[in-house]
């Protein structure tokens, strides 16, 4: 019983109101028939951006755009978790009562033999992604270091999931071109950032002006052991996205969709222990 009533709260907690209309988390049942129509793939025709015929490199793909935030007239959000060290099936629970398109940026050394979390977490909706072999500090790092980390670990994925990942965070949010090369050279289509982070404290903006707006992506800091759980982090900031008006979108159905406008401003270097 107590269980049935704590899933009921949270289903409160994460539904807006829009013009009188009760809103889900899921994208689809949120944005509606017109707004789904809107999410069109990568486009790939001669000199567009992500096209192996258009600007980049001489005969090798063009390297990828980083983002911390996605162009978009949605009122959505983006919810990104690193390292996989946190495993708590009540996240599982969560995301699938929810229906959360979370995005989940996976270490290998992190992970270790927790990789049957991650499947179960995928078979609820999220999206598992690439966050290096070994979480080691890519920028000034040669080629060939940091394409080990990073093709290393689509590898993983590979043999694990049956997947090969699209978007990749590197570790600490520290890259330079060569990390853009290296990621082009493993299939990443994007490299992710963050513009908020939600912490045991609450969110904070390392960079730009306070405040959640249509777009961004927010990373939840992992692994606070003596903090609040990924859980119940999770659900204070499905809170104040209620209290601001937003919900959570899926956020590679949406650099998909903006194909060629991602990538105009790319973000500062960033760090994030």
């Amino acid at each position: 019983m107590r269980t049935r009533g704590l899933i009921a709260v949270l289903l409160a907690l994460t539904v807006t109101t829009v013009t009188g209309c009760a809103q889900s988390v899921d994208p689809i049942e949120r944005l509606g028939k017109k707004a789904a129509q809107r999410v069109r793939p990568l486009s790939r025709g001669p000199g567009s951006p992500g096209s192996p015929a258009g600007p980049g490199r001489s005969g090798q793909e063009p390297l990828p755009p980083v983002v911390d935030h996605v162009p978009t007239h949605d009122k959505v959000v983006f919810l990104t978790y690193d390292d996989g060290a946190e495993r708590d099936p009540r996240f599982v629970d969560l995301v699938r009562e929810l229906r959360l398109p979370v995005s989940v940026f996976l270490t290998d050394s992190v992970v270790g033999p927790g990789y049957g979390h991650f499947a179960r977490l995928r078979s609820v909706g999220a999206t598992l992604e690439n966050h290096t072999l070994d979480h080691a500090a890519l920028r000034g790092l040669p080629y060939a270091g940091q394409r080990a980390e990073i093709c290393g670990q689509q590898e993983k994925l590979h043999a694990r999931f049956g997947l090969r990942p699209r978007l990749f965070r590197p570790p600490y949010g520290t890259y330079d071109t060569t990390t853009l090369r290296a990621a082009a050279d493993c299939g990443i289509t994007a490299v992710v950032l963050w513009r908020a982070a939600m912490g045991p404290a609450g969110l904070t903006y390392p960079h730009g002006a306070p405040g959640l707006r249509p777009g961004d992506i927010v990373a939840l800091d992992p692994d606070e052991s003596t903090g609040p759980s990924l859980r119940e982090r999770t659900t204070a900031l499905l809170r104040v996205l209620r209290e601001r008006g937003l919900t959570v979108g899926k956020l590679e159905d949406h650099l998909e969709g903006l194909g060629g406008r991602i990538g105009a401003e790319k973000p500062p270097t960033r760090r994030r222990d």
